[in-house]
């Protein structure tokens, strides 16, 4: 069964910058997808000892070979935040990145039959301990290892249900047409990397609560960002990113056609 995106569909993620499919795969599916994600979790823990350890504004990062792991800041600094690249610890990820739930989207937004993995992470937001995430663009990140930013789009899988309370997924509507966007350069060592406010509309944001088994489409240039995670509930989320096919990914060089 195909999933490519409507022309509808197609016209909302180019004015809008993000579209949300609901209920794109079933609870069981999510089980399994969850069994995934914490077996990836207790194998960061487990070889974090084994890394580079540093800290970038107080917080934690722990860089394997390719792989970095990031932690919650303190009092929570032994918590997992982000795992990146997922799959390079578990291969089972591998089957979620080339399902065509996700790929046929990807496939229309980039107009091309074949793509491939850019990169692909786990976000954490443990009940009470997940910390937030500021506004911020994807692609500032990644434009000096890129030779096409502006073919690295992104889909994020819900694997809780979202909402406010537990720091759902929020997007600047809109903001996506104005490319890459200044930081904030506020002589943190991360600011630059945070989008100068200044730069888009706050009352453009979208709170995009959504359930589990649900996929957010979103360009690469749109501001995002989400709050701390208030409630008892899990906050996890998987995020995988695309490109066309042939190109090595972010940080291994090498190559995941799809």
């Amino acid at each position: 069964m195909p999933y490519f995106l409507s022309d509808h569909e197609k016209l909302q993620y180019k004015n809008d910058g993000y579209i949300l499919r609901e209920n794109q795969f079933s609870s069981t599916e999510i089980d399994i997808f969850r069994d995934f994600f914490e077996t990836t979790v207790s194998k960061a823990h487990s070889i974090a000892g084994e890394g580079k350890e540093y800290f970038l504004d107080a917080k934690r990062f722990v860089d394997i070979d390719y792989l970095t792991l990031q932690f919650e800041p303190e009092p929570h600094q032994e918590f997992l935040k982000v795992i990146e690249p997922a799959h390079s610890l578990n291969s089972d990820l591998e089957k979620i990145i080339a399902d065509r739930k996700l790929t046929d989207p990807i496939r229309s937004i980039l107009s091309l039959d074949e793509v491939s993995l850019w990169t692909d992470k786990l976000n954490l937001k443990r009940p009470k301990i997940g910390s937030g995430f500021g506004w911020h663009q994807d692609s500032p990140y990644w434009i000096h290892d890129s030779e096409d930013v502006d073919t690295l789009p992104n889909v994020y899988i819900c694997l809780d249900d979202a909402d406010e309370s537990n720091g759902c997924f929020s997007v600047i509507k809109g903001s996506h047409k104005k490319g890459c966007l200044p930081g904030t350069f506020d002589n943190t060592q991360l600011g630059g990397f945070f989008t100068d406010q200044d730069t888009f509309n706050i009352d453009n944001a979208v709170d995009l609560i959504a359930s589990a088994g649900s996929l957010i489409f979103f360009n690469q240039h749109i501001v995002h960002g989400s709050k701390p995670n208030q409630s008892n509930q899990e906050r996890r989320a998987y995020i995988v990113t695309y490109q066309p096919k042939n190109r090595a990914m972010l940080k291994s060089g090498k190559v995941k056609n799809i």
